[in-house]
């Protein structure tokens, strides 16, 4: 499958080389696709590997992931060209945080509505699914945790996407929750804060949640 992915930092491509050690073949959509870092990273994961405009990466992905900060989301849609999504799954990975000198992450949009939604509304021809939100980058694939697998939550509206997206999380080594429809990112994107708070009380950056099931 050909994963066009939009974003060019270290979730976009932790990601991309996940996808491509799973078999797939990754572009990576840039503002500067010819930069260092991507160019580097095009040496390490080889043939598979690609970098491209935003425009050009949503019109050759046959998925599409959106990576980049949560409070460009709407940019970015508008640099890749809105039709290009018509009938894709998007994974929108993004969580709308504020970022301050010296005080921690808050939500830009929140409790009455989200990103992800907001991403849904700017492309109403797509099938887009809020997943891998709520995890730091080093363990997006195949996490190796004393615990057995991490949990990942996911929603959207539309059931077949859904189904596409848990089998990747399935792949990516993650258990899976559908929460509902896409306005359960509601729920979603607070949980990244959750996390960043937990990690930053534990010192440590290597975590993920887990549902325990009886």
């Amino acid at each position: 499958m050909k994963v066009g992915i939009l974003g060019s930092g270290d979730v976009a491509k932790a990601l991309g080389t996940g996808f491509i050690t799973a078999g797939h073949t990754v572009r990576l959509g840039s503002r500067t696709p010819e930069s260092e870092g991507l160019v580097a990273w095009k040496k390490k994961v080889g043939a598979n590997g690609s970098t491209a405009s935003f425009s050009d990466t949503a019109q050759w992905g046959e998925m599409l992931v959106l990576a980049t900060r949560g409070v460009e989301n709407a940019s970015t849609l508008q640099l890749a060209g809105p039709k290009h999504f018509a009938g894709k799954v998007v994974i929108d990975v993004t969580n709308p945080l504020i970022m301050a000198p010296n005080s921690p992450p808050a939500l830009a949009v929140g409790l009455t509505d989200s990103a992800g939604e907001g991403v849904q509304r700017l492309l109403p021809g797509a099938k887009v699914v809020k997943a891998f939100n709520s995890v730091g980058n080093t363990l997006m694939f195949r996490p190796q945790l004393p615990g057995g697998p991490p949990t990942m939550f996911y929603c959207g509206n539309d059931a077949g996407a859904k189904h596409h997206v848990a089998e990747i999380l399935t792949a990516f080594g993650w258990e899976s929750i559908d929460v509902g429809g896409i306005e359960a990112s509601r729920f979603l994107e607070p949980l990244c804060l959750l996390w960043v708070s937990s990690a930053m009380k534990a010192g440590n950056w290597n975590i993920a949640f887990k549902i325990l099931k009886k």
